[in-house]
């Protein structure tokens, strides 16, 4: 009878290790963080190069932009700004045919052949 007690108490120090150890509740996950875009600047702000007209201008974790980071072998973690997809330089504002009627940006790294543009920020060309 001691043996079965004894039994009895191991089983239910197992169970409750077990379901403890299994619960239904689990870690917590973090939320994502938010992704704010970056704040416009002003042409002259822009030291990185020719100002860019792009198609669009979209977060590094689009579905659209990561499809076409993966076709030319970049990674989107620790992307930072937009990245502008579609894109061509404009070299002096006001001339004829050097204005953007899509999305003027400032990019850091545009050597894609006009693929895509990274790190880039908003344009205030107004």
């Amino acid at each position: 009878m001691q043996l079965l007690a004894l039994s009895l108490v191991n089983v239910a120090v197992f169970v409750t290790f077990a379901s403890a150890q299994c619960g239904g509740g689990g870690t917590p996950v973090d939320p994502p963080i938010p992704w704010f875009p970056p704040a416009p600047i002003f042409p002259e702000q822009c030291n990185t190069g020719p100002i860019q007209c792009c198609n669009s201008a979209e977060s590094p974790s689009s579905p659209n932009v990561a499809s076409l980071l993966s076709m030319i072998g970049v990674s989107p973690q620790g992307l930072n700004g937009l990245v502008g997809v579609t894109c061509s330089p404009i070299n002096v504002i006001g001339v004829s045919g050097q204005s953007c009627n899509a999305q003027p940006l400032c990019c850091s790294n545009a050597h894609f052949a006009g693929i895509v543009a990274l790190g880039c920020v908003p344009v205030n060309l107004g």
